[in-house]
């Protein structure tokens, strides 16, 4: 039955031949766009070059380029260390999900993780706040995260921290090394 309903939609159908397949019909009706070569316009023609490449190779977009990107580090911490943070060189040992919470709600919850984090040893955590797409002009919860990374009482535990991976949340969620002990007055004036 089901044949039969085939071949009565399939009737008068011309098969495509093989000279004049898809991919032949795409290169053919595909524009090509250069970029212009004028003096005075160098900077457009390069990123009209690398858009170009991003869209039909998939090349040349870093997350790192973004302003939506965040990283940071603590007390005497190469950047390096943030990078690796984002790269994945770090385990990620327990996670938290703030977005769609009030600010007020939200740093009751990272606190009580951090604390959490801390008592039990967890090195590298990752907050979930989102990107701010309903926050009416700027991501709040995000700004505030950072925020209460490097201002708050949290910022002498902070090793590095910076915007996940798009397998953990892109830049709606951040990495975050933590110290084993807080940096005391003591290491940040060593007595000579």
């Amino acid at each position: 039955m089901e044949e039969k309903l085939f071949l009565e939609a399939m009737e008068g159908v011309i098969p495509i031949s093989k000279d004049h397949g898809v991919e032949r019909i795409f290169q053919i009706r595909q524009p090509e766009i250069r970029p212009a070569e004028s003096p005075g316009k160098k900077e457009d023609a390069e990123a009209l070059s690398r858009l170009m490449s991003l869209v039909k190779k998939g090349t040349g977009f870093n997350i790192l380029d973004t302003p939506e990107y965040i990283e940071g580090t603590g007390y005497n911490i190469p950047p390096e260390v943030a990078r690796r943070l984002h790269r994945g060189n770090y385990s990620i040992q327990a996670h938290v999900d703030l977005h769609g919470l009030h600010a007020h709600d939200a740093r009751e919850v990272f606190e009580r993780f951090l604390r959490w984090a801390v008592i039990t040893g967890k090195r590298g955590v990752l907050i979930i706040h989102g990107r701010g797409f309903s926050s009416p002009s700027e991501p709040i919860l995000k700004n505030k995260v950072r925020e209460w990374l490097t201002r708050g009482p949290w910022r002498k535990w902070v090793i590095a921290y910076s915007s996940a991976r798009a397998c953990d949340g892109g830049a709606g969620a951040t990495y975050v090394l933590l110290r084993q002990r807080p940096v005391s007055k003591r290491l940040k004036h060593p007595a000579f």
